[in-house]
């Protein structure tokens, strides 16, 4: 009679290795990281740019009248046409204010409010 052994394989094991990124790699799970925060971002700033205008109100009605920029005019010289009695500073600071201007620079054509206190010469 023949007597068959069993014998035990040893369980074929799997080399565990690292993960490699080539540098390649790297910049592809770096820019898919960083894809949600310049999404969000994005859309924080196109959709804040209407608050940023202004925190005031609009002048009511009537309040103010309006002026059209010749070429060469300037504020100074508009608020010296408006309100002679005036300081010029203090008309445009408010030309200024009523028009929401960043700055003082106006183009021919351009149409300006002008407070009515200043308009009527008061």
């Amino acid at each position: 009679m023949t007597t068959i052994d069993i014998v035990r394989v040893p369980a074929l094991t799997v080399p565990t290795t690292r993960l490699r990124l080539t540098t390649r790699g790297r910049r592809v799970v770096a820019a898919v990281a960083a894809l949600p925060a310049v999404v969000a971002l994005s859309l924080a700033i196109l959709s804040s740019g209407g608050a940023v205008a202004s925190g005031e109100a609009g002048a009511p009605a009537g309040t103010f009248d309006t002026v059209t920029v010749l070429p060469g005019d300037t504020l100074w010289s508009i608020a010296q046409d408006v309100a002679p009695a005036h300081d010029p500073r203090d008309v445009v600071g408010e030309i200024m204010r009523l028009n929401a201007l960043p700055s003082a620079g106006l183009v021919a054509g351009q149409t300006i409010a002008i407070p009515t206190a200043y308009a009527t010469g008061g």
